[in-house]
Parts: C-alpha cells; structure tokens; sequence
C-alpha cells in the first residue's frame, strides 16, 4: 500500500516546489499536505471497516434466510460496532486545525495521529479474519455463536481504539 503521505505529495510541480521556498509558507504547505494525507487516509480507514459492515449485513440476510433468527440480533451487536466506527472516522475533523485557526495540533501530535489511523487501518485486518470466521461456521450451527463473540470482540476494540484516538487528540488540545 502506498503510503498516504506520499500520494499526496507525488507529482509536485515546478511552482509546488517554488512555494516551498518562499518563507513562512514551507511549514504551512507541508501541514496541509499532511492534513490530506491524514484525510486520504481516514477515508481508507473508514473503507475498509465500511466493506466489512457490508459483508456482516450479508451474513445476517443468509441468517434470516436458513432461520437463524435468535442469532441475527447477536451479529447486529457487531454491525452496530462497526457502522459507529466508520460514521466516527468519516465524520472526524481533519489531522488539525487550518493555519488561521485558534485549536492547532502541531507536527508531532499529527504524526502520532498518522500512525494511530494506520493501526487502525491494519485492525480491518482482523475484522475481515473475524467476518471471514463467521461465514465459514455458518455451515455448522454449534461453531455459529463462537464466531458471533468474536467477531463482536474484534469490533468492539477496533471501536475502542478508534475512541483512544479521540481522546489523544482531546488532551493534546487541552495541554
């Protein structure tokens, strides 16, 4: 995967480049090229969980369907989870505040957020193992609740992180 980062700075031009130069504006610019990448890559974040709330509602139509319906509600639980999370991570304010504005995160707090939203990009990974668990049981019922508490655990701390990442931002303002 390309690193967000760099997506957004590839391809700088000859007047790109000249901006960096004149004083003053270097630090702005790269904030603001930072401020796209921790956007490009919220929205892969939010992708990414987003396919797998797609693939859990799936999974509760075929339930419906083989009348599994005292389990439906066990996967909503999960569901639930996981539509919070991508309404949270879409809904996020950018990186940082604009340059004129009063509430700033510097470079290293922005930095820190960066790779905080990559683990939580790399934590899809294991909802998709989780939502991947899930579809296989459902061939045998008795493996069925199982794969339900886990897919349920998984997402409930992909949820938590996402709100440990909240509280970062919180404190660091509040400093």
């Amino acid at each position: 995967m390309m690193d967000p980062m760099e997506k957004v700075t590839e391809g700088k031009d000859f007047l790109g480049k000249l901006q960096n130069a004149v004083a003053g504006f270097v630090g702005y610019y790269d904030r603001e090229r930072r401020r796209d990448a921790d956007k490009l890559l919220r929205d892969t974040v939010a992708d990414r969980y987003e396919e797998q709330w797609d693939r859990v509602s799936a999974i509760q139509v075929q339930m419906v369907s083989a009348k599994m319906l005292e389990l439906v509600d066990d996967v909503e639980a999960a569901a639930i989870k996981l539509r919070t999370l991508v309404d949270r991570v879409r809904g996020a304010p950018r990186g940082y505040a604009g340059f004129f504005d009063a509430v700033r995160i510097n470079q290293d707090e922005l930095d820190g957020l960066y790779q905080y939203d990559i683990k939580l990009l790399e934590s899809a990974d294991r909802v998709a193992e989780a939502v991947d668990g899930l579809e296989a049981a459902m061939g045998n019922t008795d493996e069925v609740p199982v794969a339900i508490q886990n897919l349920v655990s998984v997402a409930g701390r992909a949820l938590r992180a996402y709100d440990r990442r909240i509280e970062v931002v919180r404190s660091e303002q509040e400093s």
